[in-house]
């Protein structure tokens, strides 16, 4: 399947925001989470992640230059690789919500990763699946504009470095910790920068 045809196979199953987050509420409420691993550490992230998504809702300050959208060129179509489980996404994904609500011509929709191989594996990050993954198509030409993820570039910085770290020195808590705190002192300032420059 070639990546236009795994986007468009996935569009057509795809959720929109609330709907998504309907989702989210009702699998915490379940005390369960999405995808194969249904671990207790799956499941409790499952719950910071949704407590996340909505903070971030809330809070969250769109850049003076975007307070009337992106500069689109073209119609586009966005879709968002994830999982309910996921920090990263849980900490960008409103951010591209946001935007999306303010930018005319632009559709958000979100997939699971691990329902939609095919797309995912055209759209890997250093050989790996890492998500939110977001594969933005323009609507005029039916061509892929561009893409974006796992995460902003200085929050990749810190995990590259964790992964130059030897595997049995490697604190896994304390990596997440260090990478969420910086999360929460960028604001999503660094998600909507980089999308800006992918629009321009």
């Amino acid at each position: 399947m070639s990546p236009l045809e795994a986007f468009r196979s996935a569009w057509e199953g795809s959720l929109d925001w609330v709907t998504y987050m309907t989702g989210f509420e009702r699998i915490v409420a379940e005390r369960s989470t999405s995808g194969p691993d249904r671990s207790e550490a799956m499941v409790a992230y499952t719950k910071l992640n949704l407590s996340r998504s909505r903070r971030w809702m809330k809070q969250l300050t769109v850049l003076p230059e975007l307070e009337n959208g992106l500069p689109l060129v073209a119609p586009q179509r966005w879709l968002v690789l994830t999982e309910y489980w996921c920090g990263d996404a849980a900490q960008c994904c409103p951010a591209m919500v946001e935007l999306a609500r303010r930018t005319p011509g632009l559709s958000l929709r979100f997939v699971f990763r691990d329902e939609h191989p095919a797309l995912m594996d055209h759209h890997l990050t250093q050989g790996g699946r890492s998500i939110p993954k977001l594969i933005a198509l323009d609507e005029l030409s039916g061509n892929e504009r561009f893409t974006w993820g796992p995460r902003p570039a200085a929050a990749q910085e810190l995990v590259d470095t964790y992964r130059t770290v030897p595997i049995e020195e490697r604190d896994v808590e304390a990596m997440k910790e260090a990478l969420h705190t910086w999360y929460f002192k960028d604001g999503c300032e660094a998600v909507q920068r980089e999308l800006l420059a992918l629009c321009r």
